[in-house]
């Protein structure tokens, strides 16, 4: 997937705004440990980009090390924004849901399946990854 986008979100309080500006080349939902403790949800979706056309417009998110990789949140709200990974230093993946409008980028599979807490049902027809992939 690729879509020529300019967007914009931010977090619950308003303390944090940022921008898209140019091409997201993936939208999946994960199905990690990680992410569905830093979110307290039963899976993240996320928005990959270049980190060269996101902007952070207003605020400055708070960040959490955890295994390696860099997590940024809203700290007077709490709110979840970005995931950076060392194994893809260009990249930035933005919670889909901190978007003014989430609908524009529907997710196009579910990854790390195998870690997928056992009472979702994943009956919605896009691919299941057990990891992680960049199809």
């Amino acid at each position: 997937m690729k879509q020529l986008t300019k967007t914009t979100g931010g977090c619950l309080c308003g303390a944090v705004r940022y921008a898209i500006r140019g091409e997201v080349h993936l939208v999946y939902n994960c199905h990690c440990v990680d992410c569905r403790r830093a979110s307290a949800a039963p899976y993240v979706s996320w928005v990959f980009c270049k980190q060269e056309v996101f902007e952070i417009l207003q605020g400055t998110p708070s960040e959490i090390e955890h295994a390696g990789r860099v997590r940024t949140f809203c700290s007077n709200c709490g709110t979840p924004l970005t995931f950076k990974n060392p194994q893809y230093p260009d990249d930035i993946d933005v919670t889909a849901c901190s978007l003014d409008d989430p609908a524009l980028f529907p997710p196009k599979g579910h990854l790390w399946v195998e870690d997928k807490v056992s009472w979702i049902e994943l009956n919605d027809g896009l691919p299941q990854f057990e990891r992680f992939t960049t199809n």
